[in-house]
């Protein structure tokens, strides 16, 4: 009786640990079924191109941009590819390719790089520059 208990409670482990592991995949796509662009992309018109990455989870898009702006926030939102709030401290972004990061919510926020260095500046006063790797990168803060 007592190895049936055993069996029993070693099988009710492994189904909860499936059950977990289910609702934790499916919490994590949830971000990508708002996303306007789920594969690469190339958006806008200008003379000046660059690529910027956007990393959510285990997922990624390059999106290579056209443009005459002179900043790369300035591109982004004549794209449509960011919104965001001006503040004190610049442009504080809330949603990239329509995937939202709610720091009130769950710590999470778009931190921006740039060849692959955390940014210094915000993109909104970081100048396109054609050779660098810019990125966009979900983050929750632990």
């Amino acid at each position: 009786m007592k190895n049936v208990k055993r069996i029993l409670s070693l099988a009710l482990v492994i189904v909860m640990a499936f059950a977990l592991t289910a609702c934790k995949a499916e919490e994590t796509s949830d971000l990508w079924k708002d996303a306007i662009h789920t594969k690469d992309a190339e958006v806008g018109e200008g003379a000046v191109t660059f690529k910027i990455d956007v990393v959510c989870e285990d997922k990624s898009v390059t999106f290579t941009i056209n443009t005459d702006a002179a900043t790369v926030g300035d591109a982004l939102i004549e794209n449509k590819l960011i919104e965001g709030e001006v503040g004190s401290f610049g442009l504080y972004i809330d949603s990239v390719n329509g995937m939202l990061a709610d720091y009130d919510e769950n710590m999470s926020y778009w931190a921006f790089y740039v060849n692959d260095e955390y940014a210094m500046t915000g993109v909104d006063m970081t100048e396109i520059d054609t050779s660098a790797a810019y990125k966009l990168e979900y983050t929750i803060m632990e």
